[in-house]
């Protein structure tokens, strides 16, 4: 690749005080070289976000949305050239890499088109009490590899609408579609409010201590957000954490098994599996256990796996050398303890490639059914009562994301709202939008992400409580 990747720090493009490799999952080789920041260019970074913060916070609300709304049309216009980029870097095929970058365009408008409302808590005897919201300062995102550019935005959009300024750090393994945003926000954004550096790992402990860093936005796993908190804890940072999943889909007894196991098996499949709400288990009756695990071994001996600029590719690799190791880990436990029904074995081929992997009959304690494999495998199992189903189904320490599948509406709504996780979709998956609030339970985060309440997470509520002057004695 000959196109040559700057960190940005205070707005200017930067060479990085060394280089890394950028890897093609699709090959295992190198195919671009990433700036490499180190400490003293870090302490740069979050020098200039502080010193941009007065005068960027001391802009309306409308004139930085208008800003963000730049970004957005920026962004659009070189739209496929982004998502080729993320393509190569990232894995996924070029139709959902597109749709990630649309959907980054969606979130940075969506922010930019909501409001922070002054509220009057209380107006009477002379006692007015107002709560406004006030900026933090200066933000730290910290971003995973399987959506890069959109969990950038998830996190950007509300930190400069509300008037803070951001050091962004994306994935190693992923940073150039982050970087290559860097360089539309130069010439957008006053100096200072967005700098993006990148690493191999070894800044983050720096940032989520640092105490000119306000507040911290992470996105990974939930091991990492445990150490993230623990950092942030030395300065009393604000925290938002968005960890992993095992999510759950339960399959009412009231379905055609035929035409949900297909929405099941893309809620799985969908970005190699790599989603942290993407379908981790399925809970089917044991009257269509048979039935479903069979079509669900059919859509994936059919799909199309291969690099995802080849046309018709379904199914990209996992995205890294590491991932791809642990996911083989996650197949011989199944081949141990249940029936592989499709896939089950690493391709023979160049790259990181999984084929979409269906597992029956494995016990509950198995490790494909307790733990998050983010990966294109997919353990079914069977139930015989709704009442243990939701009980098995909440048996996780993680608590993200769930789905029901049910003719009857208001009975598969009935099992949702008794489902243990931030959000859960009936009859639907992956319906998240810029306007709708998203959240985790238990240890899958804390704090939340998008909607108006994503908006206040970036802000200080901020009480005047105010009476007339009594200047009695």
């Amino acid at each position: 690749m000959t196109h040559e990747f700057h960190l940005l720090i205070d707005g200017k493009l930067t060479s990085g005080a060394s280089t890394f490799d950028v890897v093609n999952p699709a090959t295992g080789e190198a195919f671009a070289k990433c700036p490499k920041a180190d400490v003293d260019q870090l302490e740069q970074a979050v020098k200039a976000a502080k010193e941009a913060f007065p005068g960027w916070s001391k802009k309306s609300l409308d004139e930085r949305a208008a800003l963000v709304n730049k970004l957005a049309d920026a962004l659009e216009a070189r739209a496929d050239e982004f998502a080729r980029l993320l393509t190569s870097e990232q894995g996924k095929p070029v139709d959902q890499a597109m749709y990630e970058v649309m959907g980054s365009v969606f979130t940075l408008r969506a922010f930019a088109g909501m409001k922070l409302e002054q509220r009057t808590l209380r107006d009477e005897g002379g006692n007015k009490v107002i709560e406004h919201r006030t900026p933090l300062g200066v933000v730290a995102a910290i971003t995973p590899w399987n959506f890069p550019l959109i969990l950038l935005m998830n996190k950007l959009g509300p930190c400069l609408v509300t008037g803070n300024t951001m050091v962004a750090k994306p994935a190693p393994t992923t940073p150039l579609t982050s970087l290559l945003f860097g360089e539309l926000a130069k010439d957008i954004l006053p100096a200072g409010v967005l700098n993006i550096v990148c690493d191999e790992n070894e800044l983050g402990p720096l940032m989520t201590s640092h105490p000119d860093i306000a507040k911290v936005a992470f996105t990974g796993s939930t091991a990492t957000g445990k150490k993230v908190m623990q950092s942030a804890a030395e300065t009393v940072k604000r925290v938002t954490l968005e960890l992993g999943g095992n999510d759950a889909a339960i399959v009412m007894d009231d379905v055609n098994p035929k035409a949900v196991a297909k929405k099941v098996f893309d809620g799985a499949m969908t970005n190699a599996g790599q989603i942290c709400v993407a379908v981790k288990r399925a809970y089917v009756p044991e009257a269509m256990y048979d039935e479903f695990c069979e079509e669900l071994t059919k859509l994936a001996n059919d799909a199309v796996v291969d690099e995802g600029t080849k046309q018709g590719a379904q199914i990209g690799p996992v995205q890294n050398r590491m991932q791809y190791e642990k996911v083989k880990e996650f197949l011989a436990d199944a081949r141990a303890k249940g029936k592989v029904l499709a896939g089950g074995e690493a391709m023979d081929r160049p790259g990181f490639f999984i084929p979409p992997t269906i597992v029956r009959d494995l016990p509950e304690d198995a490790k494909l059914v307790k733990e998050e494999q983010f990966g294109p495998v997919l353990p079914v199992l069977k139930y015989a009562d709704i009442e243990d189903v939701i009980a098995r189904a909440n048996d996780s320490e993680y608590g993200l994301a769930g789905t029901v599948w049910g003719k009857d509406l208001a009975r598969a709504t009935d099992v949702a709202m008794r489902i243990d996780a931030g959000t859960v979709w009936v009859n639907q998956h992956l319906a998240i939008d810029a306007n709708l609030p998203f959240r985790g339970s238990k240890q899958s985060g804390m704090g939340g992400e998008l909607g108006i309440e994503g908006l206040y997470e970036y802000t200080q509520p901020h009480i005047v409580n105010s009476v007339p002057l009594d200047e009695g004695a």
